[in-house]
């Protein structure tokens, strides 16, 4: 009888295993990927990274079961020509998308090239489902929609959240005008698990870039005035609850191990935020502006609470989260971004020679090894104090009810950086392994670092230029 079970057993064995060769019943081969994408979220603003009040329990979870990058860029100190270095693998000089798309300033026409290689168009053509939930900010014209360019589904607003019509869109209708955007992070977040938990059972691209915390700051009733930090503190504790209710569902889900997930931030922080004490805010290449933080997490793949200090810029995600999924990268086209797995798991070097910030269509600063070179004075020559009590107001107005706290607002006199330093009118040199906040200008004492850095900028924007005809 026993011999008889044993047989039995050994042919069920053989025809689950051949069932699971012809009906495809086998164990997951593929990598989902999801990157979480904050918008104007600071170095400085979470727990892991030393705020000193802003609780974030999740993300700090998030780093530690797996690895921080701390010396991480943005291509730009705002917001689109950044999302596109990202979407696109490449310095967003390349793709043309080197200023914000603005309905309410006539700046219709700016958008995503039908030439590039969007993240979203990667994914699906390697048969993942994919989706794009919150700030698009690459083109408000049909065309550049977020469905029009790899993503199965959208929702969101295109823009930014303070500029004139605040519109959501579902796919490429508008559903709701004006915005509640009190619950924008709670429905978005909705939306992301309803996307995981109806995909389940097929691979997953999910592009989640956050409105918050660009103001105007709001956050739904379970978080405003709840955490006693003010509304920056509100909004960034509901984006933590956010990435917590992700992975426990990828968790209870079973989807764990097979997820790698990415945490970062387009540029540096508004009035409000904090950038850790480098200098600068949003808007400059300070370090302040550019420098953001990175959290990865992958079971089994990233050791956890692994912290790296070797530079690299948002242009990589794109190589690393397709080398993650087994998808090959254009071999069309330039790509600058760099699979930094090694530096998420091991002690490797940087794979950048050098790494580049820009503004508008010109290149401000090249980064290599320690060394920063400032091609141009990022401004102004002395910040403006502000105090508390002096009136401002934010040149955008109200539109409907976008804003839910007017008059908790943050106010210039909650500047996120360092206002001091050594002032220079083109070029400036930093040494930021002793000096991350840039306060004393070494060009003089240094005039062959210069010219090694001013090299491979020159080289960098000769690489840019159009193949001539």
């Amino acid at each position: 009888m026993t011999h008889r079970i044993g047989i039995l057993f050994c042919l069920a064995i053989v025809f689950l295993s051949v069932c699971s060769n012809v009906y495809g019943f086998e164990e997951p081969k593929y990598t989902n990927v999801i990157i979480i994408y904050a918008d104007d979220l600071g170095w400085g603003d979470l727990a892991c990274f030393g705020h000193p009040e802003f609780k974030t329990p999740n993300i700090d979870r998030l780093a530690a079961e797996g690895a921080r990058l701390t010396n991480f860029y943005s291509t730009y100190p705002y917001c689109a020509p950044a999302r596109a270095s990202l979407q696109t693998g490449r310095y967003a000089i390349r793709t043309g998308v080197v200023r914000n798309p603005c309905p309410d300033a006539g700046q219709n026409d700016i958008g995503i090239p039908a030439s590039e290689i969007t993240l979203g168009e990667a994914f699906k053509a390697a048969g993942y489902r994919t989706i794009c939930i919150g700030k698009w900010h690459l083109g408000h014209r049909t065309e550049f929609f977020p469905i029009r360019n790899g993503y199965d589904e959208y929702l969101g607003i295109l823009y930014s959240n303070d500029m004139h019509p605040v519109e959501l869109i579902d796919g490429d209708k508008v559903v709701e005008y004006p915005v509640v955007q009190a619950t924008l992070t709670k429905r978005y977040t909705e939306r992301a698990l309803d996307f995981i938990e109806r995909n389940k059972n097929r691979p997953f691209f999910i592009y989640f870039p956050h409105a918050m915390p660009h103001k105007p700051l709001a956050a739904s009733e379970r978080f405003y005035k709840k955490t006693g930090t003010g509304l920056y503190g509100d909004v960034i504790t509901e984006i933590d609850w956010s990435v917590g209710r992700i992975i426990d569902r990828l968790k209870i889900l079973g989807l764990d191990e097979q997820t790698l997930v990415f945490f970062t931030s387009d540029n540096g922080p508004w009035y409000g935020g904090s950038t850790g004490g480098l200098r600068g805010m949003k808007g400059r290449t300070w370090e302040g502006g550019i420098r953001v933080p990175l959290i990865a997490r992958w079971p089994g793949k990233i050791p956890p609470g692994h912290v790296s200090r070797q530079p690299a810029v948002i242009v990589d995600l794109y190589t690393t989260a397709l080398n993650a999924a087994g998808i090959d990268e254009p071999k069309d086209r330039i790509i600058d971004g760099k699979n930094i797995m090694p530096l998420l798991t091991s002690k490797a070097q940087t794979p950048h020679e050098a790494i580049f910030s820009y503004a508008g269509d010109r290149l401000r600063t090249v980064r290599s090894g320690k060394w920063k070179l400032h091609l141009k004075s990022p401004g102004p020559k002395k910040e403006k104090v502000w105090k508390s009590d002096d009136k401002w107001a934010d040149r955008r107005a109200p539109d409907g009810v976008r804003i839910i706290a007017p008059f908790e607002q943050a106010h210039p006199s909650q500047y996120p950086g360092v206002m001091t330093g050594d002032v220079f009118a083109k070029i400036g040199l930093f040494d930021l392994e002793g000096d991350p906040a840039e306060q004393h200008d070494l060009a003089e004492q240094n005039p062959d670092i210069v010219e090694k850095l001013k090299a491979m900028a020159e080289k960098f924007m000769e690489s840019t230029k159009p193949a001539a005809e």
